[in-house]
C-alpha cells in the first residue's frame, strides 16, 4: 500500500540521529571510562561518563526499570513510524520531527539491549553545583523532535480551525 507520504526526511532524521548518538557513546565510552570528566568550556560544560538505568532526569520505576523502559521505547518507535505514514503529504516538518523522535528513542533503546548498566550519558551542563542531569545526543534528537512534533500539531490545529471557520460563514 503506497502513499502519497514522502517519509525520506524522517528515515534521514531517524538513522542520522541513531548513527551519531551510538558514535558518540562509543568513543565516550572508550574515551571517558577513567575519567573524571574532561572539561570543554570550564565547569560549565564537561564531558563526564555515567550510565542511566532509568529514564529521563533519573526517573526509576523499581528493579525492572530497564526492561519496563525498553518496552515502553519500543512502543513509542511503533507509533511514531505509524504518525509518519499518517502524516499529510509534503509535510516534512513533521516528518523530521517525528524522525528526531524516532532516532533518539532507537539509540536509547539500543543501551538498554546492549547493556544493563543503563544508557550512556555523557554532556554534563551546569555551574558548579547547580547541574542538569547528564544527557546524550539521543536525549537532545527526543527534545527538539518532541519541541517541533508540538508545533506541527498545532499548526494542524490553527489551520484546520481557520477552515473550519471559514467554511462556516
Amino acid at each position: 500500500m503506497k502513499s502519497g507520504v514522502d517519509r525520506r526526511p524522517y528515515w534521514l532524521a531517524a538513522i542520522g540521529v541513531l548513527a551519531l548518538d551510538l558514535v558518540t557513546k562509543i568513543v565516550a565510552e572508550t574515551t571517558l571510562l577513567r575519567s573524571s570528566g574532561i572539561p570543554v568550556i570550564g565547569d560549565v560544560i564537561q564531558l563526564r561518563l555515567v550510565f542511566n538505568p532509568g529514564a529521563a532526569f533519573g526517573l526509576h520505576v523499581g528493579p525492572h526499570s530497564r526492561w519496563v523502559f525498553f518496552v515502553i521505547a519500543l512502543v513509542a518507535i511503533g507509533v511514531l513510524f505509524r504518525m509518519s505514514g499518517r502524516s499529510a503529504p509534503g509535510d516534512w516538518f513533521r516528518q523530521l520531527a517525528l524522525g528526531l523522535v524516532t532516532g533518539g528513542a532507537a539509540g536509547n533503546l539500543i543501551d538498554r539491549l546492549r547493556s544493563p548498566q543503563g544508557v550512556v550519558d555523557f554532556l554534563d551542563i551546569g555551574v558548579g553545583a547547580l547541574r542538569w542531569p547528564t544527557f546524550n545526543v539521543a536525549d537532545i534528537a527526543v527534545s527538539l523532535g518532541a519541541i517541533a512534533l508540538a508545533i506541527s500539531l498545532w499548526r494542524e490545529d490553527t489551520e484546520q480551525t481557520q477552515t473550519e471557520s471559514a467554511s462556516a460563514t
